[in-house]
């Protein structure tokens, strides 16, 4: 048994670590969420009305990408389809039910990628695979959303459906350029359909050769691994794992996902945001596991980054300016074993210690060791990453074990993770 190596594409989105998810769309002008629709139990007809009031007017791709720029990201999914089946991009005649034509009158995915790539983002696409406006579907006479109508459709229905969702991913493959990836979501909706998935991948392999295709797999599976063609498995809302790669025909990436606060779009009664300490954390953690963490802000229903995100993920954006050298490329090093919740990544002959809890110096009697086991290369010199500080060590190569001397904080510094550097011989 063996670990495959990664395909490039994969390998590249792994590097790529840390990404913001955009929920936007007519959900924002309810603000209840990207649900928003399904829990008001809104007609279509009804709901439709709102393109007349998205004038997407701050919606500006420029700024949000450069935002990303500064908060330390380094690509954006953004949902040009969610689960109401109003689309941010121009759908070329499949429907009217589109940014062109509601009030914003503009291919709003256009505008997105052509933002990306001026500020060096790598732009991905969400797109739903339900859809609650297909041939009126929505709600029917019970209240019932799309996903419970879709359960109870005809599989000559769901396949006429099928036709509509491939030839509107057909349309993102081929009018907008070479994109990072695709991510899928809402098959867990039908569980055990013919979702035809060789025929969607393979579609996007002949336009998108280098895109990645994910595919959430939801709440309830997460980590699981599904068609042969996806490049990563998804967590939605939920820590990582690290992945048993062993015997694996494929190597697939890890996704973590999920929002500043506790559900997935605009919130007009929300004040539940992650702090930037808190992204921080979860950051470490995802990539202590190999995973990317994608993140997701809500922009207001003119298209904007609310001030309290921004202003919170530009501060952990100067975290990720102290110790990003640790956090992109260096992968895990399960074979190295530190306490607590400090962890290791490693690229050649750097280490990367990821210390968690560093006091504060007027809080302690000095500073404390910090140990790795495991570890039978030679140190050759340690420092902090953000000052550059060097830091004393010990080792015993023949007992596998080595520490080092964790100074505390000055007084008026603390970055709730502290990342050490150490070169090996």
């Amino acid at each position: 048994m063996s670990i495959p190596a990664p395909l490039p594409r994969i390998r590249a989105f792994e590097k790529l670590g840390y990404g913001l998810f955009l929920h936007w769309g007519l959900h924002a002008l309810v603000g209840r969420g990207v649900w928003g629709q399904a829990f008001t139990k809104t007609p279509p007809a009804e709901y439709e009305k709102l393109m007349e009031r998205f004038t997407a007017e701050e919606f500006d791709a420029n700024e949000i990408a450069a935002f990303a720029r500064r908060a330390g990201m380094r690509y954006i999914t953004l949902t040009l389809r969610h689960h109401d089946g109003f689309s941010l991009y121009d759908t070329c005649g499949l429907n009217t039910y589109d940014a062109p034509h509601s009030a914003a009158k503009r291919d709003l995915a256009a505008e997105f990628v052509a933002g990306c790539r001026k500020h060096g983002i790598v732009p991905f696409f969400y797109h739903t695979t339900i859809d609650w406006h297909w041939r009126g579907g929505g709600l029917d006479p019970e209240g019932k959303s799309f996903v419970n109508y879709a359960q109870e459709a005809s599989d000559e229905l769901f396949r006429e459906y099928l036709d509509y969702l491939h030839t509107s991913v057909e349309l993102l493959c081929r009018n907008y350029g070479p994109v990072g990836g695709f991510w899928f979501d809402g098959n867990w909706a039908r569980p055990g359909a013919d979702w035809q998935e060789d025929r969607l991948y393979g579609m996007i392999r002949k336009y998108q050769p280098d895109a990645v295709i994910i595919n959430n797999t939801g709440l309830q599976a997460l980590g699981k691994t599904g068609h042969p063609e996806l490049d990563a498995v998804t967590y939605e809302n939920n820590a990582a794992k690290p992945l048993d790669r062993e015997g694996m025909k494929k190597y697939v990436a890890a996704e973590v996902c999920r929002p500043m606060n506790s559900f997935w779009g605009r919130g007009k009664k929300a004040i539940d945001y992650l702090s930037p300490a808190q992204v921080v954390e979860e950051l470490c953690r995802s990539r202590g596991c190999g995973a990317n963490l994608l993140l997701n802000v809500a922009p207001t229903a003119e298209g904007q980054i609310p001030p309290y995100e921004k202003a919170a993920l530009e501060e952990v954006g100067r975290w990720v300016g102290w110790f990003g050298e640790a956090l992109f490329d260096p992968r895990p090093a399960p074979e190295l074993r530190c306490r607590g919740r400090d962890f290791i990544l490693r690229d050649g002959k750097k280490l990367y210690y990821f210390a968690f809890g560093v006091e504060v110096s007027w809080r302690t009697a000095g500073p404390e060791l910090r140990t790795i086991d495991g570890l039978t290369e030679k140190i050759a010199a340690c420092r902090w990453l953000d000052d550059r500080e060097p830091l004393d060590f010990t080792q015993d190569t023949q007992k596998k074990i080595a520490s080092f001397r964790c100074s505390e904080f000055l007084y008026g510094e603390q970055t709730v993770v502290r990342v050490a550097r150490l070169d090996l011989e």
